[in-house]
């Protein structure tokens, strides 16, 4: 296919950044695909297994000559990139993020809009893995997978279809929501599980752990991601993702209350909406 764009540059080279570039690479939407990361050693990582082109530890360098820029890190920094990032661009240069929340980083880049040199749209693209670096990242990894872009009422169309085309292009589906809707569906759907995952992880004594067995590894699959990482997502939502676990926690003193009644009918009854809660996403 015909390049897209000139020069992408992706901030951040880890399994989403990494992944996307791939995916770029792979299609032939970039003519180049420039890395920026905190350490050498992970961009010439990224850069021999084909996910970017070239790298570069200093973020202004990497996108003084992009054509669009997605930034991949985490969401404790990607306000501040994002304000680097736009004293740097060309004027009217396509930005977006993948970061797990919206409101947070929405709302900053909205405060200043005006005066704004780049065209910016949050996006959270929900695919992933607990795994990390590019040594996880997979060309495939966004296809037929959704991608949530949350525009608020001052976002031109255009900007908006610029960022849908861009994920879109590598295969993903996509939706809109405002920044708020998403911090809130996204508590119930992504955060708040991670923490029934972690906290089912860490009330699981040690002597148990030969017994476990395909149940609780499914279960507590995504506890192995990484803290650092995953204390950023739930700090910055915490008003949405409390809210959730206030009603699991009634949920389960319901579970609770029923086996230590004896209480069949009421477990049944509690297990069979969970089971058609689940039975309705199909496998």
């Amino acid at each position: 296919m015909t390049a897209q764009w000139d020069t992408v540059t992706i901030v951040g080279v880890g399994l989403i950044g990494g992944s996307a570039g791939l995916a770029l690479a792979k299609r032939g939407a970039a003519k180049k695909i420039i890395g920026v990361g905190r350490s050498d050693s992970s961009l010439e990582a990224a850069k021999e297994l084909g996910a970017i082109s070239e790298g570069t530890t200093n973020i202004r360098e990497g996108v003084a000559d992009a054509d669009f820029v997605l930034v991949a890190t985490r969401v404790s920094v990607i306000g501040n990139q994002l304000e680097e990032i736009d004293t740097c661009v060309r004027p009217g240069t396509p930005i977006t993020d993948a970061g797990s929340t919206k409101q947070s980083i929405v709302d900053r880049w909205e405060q200043s809009r005006s005066s704004r040199k780049g065209r910016f749209v949050g996006s959270h693209p929900l695919a992933g893995s607990h795994k990390r670096g590019p040594q996880a990242a997979d060309p495939a990894l966004f296809e037929d997978k959704l991608t949530v872009l949350t525009p608020v009422e001052s976002t031109p169309q255009s900007d908006t279809q610029s960022i849908s085309a861009f994920w879109q292009l590598i295969g993903a589906q996509v939706c809109h929501l405002s920044p708020s809707e998403h911090d809130r569906l996204l508590a119930s759907a992504s955060h708040a599980p991670h923490i029934v995952a972690a906290a089912l992880a860490a009330a699981t004594p040690r002597e148990a752990h030969r017994f476990t067995a395909g149940g609780w590894r499914d279960t507590t699959r995504i506890a192995a991601g990484d803290p650092d990482l995953w204390a950023d997502i739930l700090l910055d939502n915490a008003k949405a993702v409390t809210a959730q676990i206030e009603n699991f926690s009634q949920v389960s003193d319901q579970l609770q209350h029923a086996i230590e009644e004896g209480d069949r009918p009421t477990l049944i009854k509690l297990l069979t909406l969970a089971k058609e809660s689940r039975d309705a996403l199909g496998s």
